[in-house]
């Protein structure tokens, strides 16, 4: 099992309107980041409500997982924020969560073998 590696890893959160992440994917990976995983939600937030002909919609979210080396978070952080204009609001969020233990990067253990 590679879960207890000392590898010093964040999670990158990032939740945006459906239809972007691809967008920042895009700008993580330019950054530094070797990729992500989007998964779809909805979103609940004060700015979500719409109605059409008066029956309330349920806007559709892209919630994108990144995981990337501690001294890489910030610049690739910085990148998602700018590719997803994050800093407006309605536009999504993003936040880095430390990670205790990972299994399942088996790629980067190349270094370590």
């Amino acid at each position: 099992m590679n879960a207890n590696l000392g590898l010093d890893h964040k999670l990158i959160v990032t939740v945006v309107n459906k239809g972007k992440a691809k967008k920042v994917v895009a700008a993580s990976k330019k950054a530094g980041a070797e990729g992500g995983t989007t998964i779809l939600g909805r979103g609940t937030g004060i700015h979500e409500a719409q109605k059409l002909f008066g029956i309330c919609i349920d806007p559709e979210k892209e919630v994108i997982l990144t995981i990337i080396e501690s001294q890489k978070a910030e610049d690739v952080l910085a990148a998602i924020v700018e590719a997803g204009q994050l800093c407006k609001p309605g536009f999504g969020i993003a936040f880095l969560i430390n990670t205790k233990q990972i299994t399942g990067i088996a790629h980067l253990l190349k270094h370590n073998a």
